[in-house]
């Protein structure tokens, strides 16, 4: 019998490789002879880096600017002339000292940074995945860290951060890394949001970073002066492209992205499973794993699990899923194309202690799965599924 484990991250809990490691060792337990392939998933957002790195990619450790100004450690991957460079890596939220949020002076600046690292590593090909950003910025800070420079009214340096570009007056796009011409960029991203207005940026994704009500009127319209300021830079079709699909992501890291290194978005779990080759591993397998912290209804939305159980039916193959806990009842997550759902909330109900043993959980329902799996006796208590509210 041969298994592919292709999870996402538990967050808080477990890294995608952590959970299929967990899994596997439970399957082993339940099957003899068990052949297992580890596929670790991501979206785009936090851990696209890390699964690439299991899928044969070399890592390239760089130290760049993070999001409130300080130095950090980031880590891109690299294969041949192709690179994965993730902007939680650089420019996330888990970076902020302290955890305390900077709505509206975080940047992206070490986002491009670590951009110029892959180019100086011979990249032409760059993937760029998104999620989990800090900034919300318009990818100004981006621009900068590849060489760009942004001025304000007085003619003087723009300072970073989004609620600055309220004063933004003039990109200069001559210092821009010449080798950015000849590389392509594949731009990660689920969401399909806008740069500004009520499904812009600033108001979708504002408030997770910390942004008022007052913040996210101040970002959305400084976004809007910042798009006129490309524009002014390269004319009206980069403007415009700020209502582009896409735009809005990673506060507005995606419009720049768009309008001035000329990527193509492409939806995260899919850029991601080409990169780690899980159609083909799929293929032939008697059944495949997937999962993630909490499968809810954005999961539908083209999150890993989703873009598994799609890998998995084209293939003809029947998927499980293993989370922290799920919202969906079980005739969504049937439509979805799971044969089960098995939640680690139906063997601890206390999510804190849950997440604490989220290992030794992973693994119990590794065994039992299996042993559904192989036909043998197993524990007929049946994982509690959390039905919507």
């Amino acid at each position: 019998m041969r298994i592919v484990i292709a999870p996402d991250k538990f967050k808080g809990s477990l890294s995608a490789a952590q959970v299929a490691r967990r899994i596997e060792a439970g399957l082993a337990a339940a099957i003899p002879g068990v052949v297992c392939t580890r596929v670790p998933m991501a979206d785009g957002g936090e851990g696209t880096v890390d699964a690439a790195l299991a899928a044969g990619f070399s890592p390239l450790s760089v130290f760049v600017t993070g999001p409130t100004g300080g130095r950090v450690e980031a880590v891109l991957g690299l294969r041949g002339e192709e690179a994965v460079v993730e902007m939680a890596a650089a420019s996330g939220l888990d970076l902020l000292p302290g955890g305390v949020k900077d709505a509206l002076g975080a940047t992206s600046r070490g986002t491009g940074e670590l951009i110029r690292a892959a180019l100086d590593a011979g990249a032409t090909t760059i993937t760029l995945g998104v999620g989990g950003s800090a900034s919300t910025d318009g990818g100004a800070g981006l621009l900068r860290g590849l060489g760009a420079e942004v001025f304000d009214r007085d003619g003087g340096p723009l300072a970073e951060g989004g609620g600055a570009l309220a004063w933004a007056a003039r990109l200069d796009l001559s210092g821009l890394d010449s080798r950015l011409a000849g590389t392509r960029f594949v731009l990660a991203a689920d969401v399909d949001n806008p740069l500004t207005g009520e499904r812009g940026a600033a108001a979708v994704f504002g408030p997770q970073k910390g942004a008022s009500p007052e913040q996210v009127a101040v970002l959305d319209d400084a976004l809007g002066t910042w798009a006129r300021v490309v524009g002014q830079a390269l004319g009206a079709a980069a403007e415009e492209a700020s209502g582009l699909p896409g735009a809005g992501a990673a506060g507005g890291v995606g419009y720049a992205a768009l309008a001035v290194l000329g990527a193509t978005r492409r939806p995260g779990v899919e850029v991601v499973a080409e990169l780690v080759g899980l159609s083909a591993a799929v293929e032939g397998a008697d059944a495949v794993i997937t999962g993630e912290g909490s499968l809810d209804s954005q999961s539908l939305g083209g999150k890993t699990p989703t873009g598994v159980a799609n890998a998995a039916r084209a293939a003809g193959v029947p998927v499980y899923a293993v989370c922290g806990r799920t919202t969906l009842g079980e005739a969504a997550w049937r439509e979805a194309g799971f044969a089960d759902v098995l939640p680690l909330s139906g063997l601890e109900p206390d999510p804190v202690r849950s997440m604490e043993r989220a290992g030794e959980l992973v693994q119990q329902i590794g065994e039992e799965l299996g042993r559904v799996l192989a036909g043998t006796p197993h524990n007929s208590e049946k994982h509690l599924i959390e039905e919507d509210a």
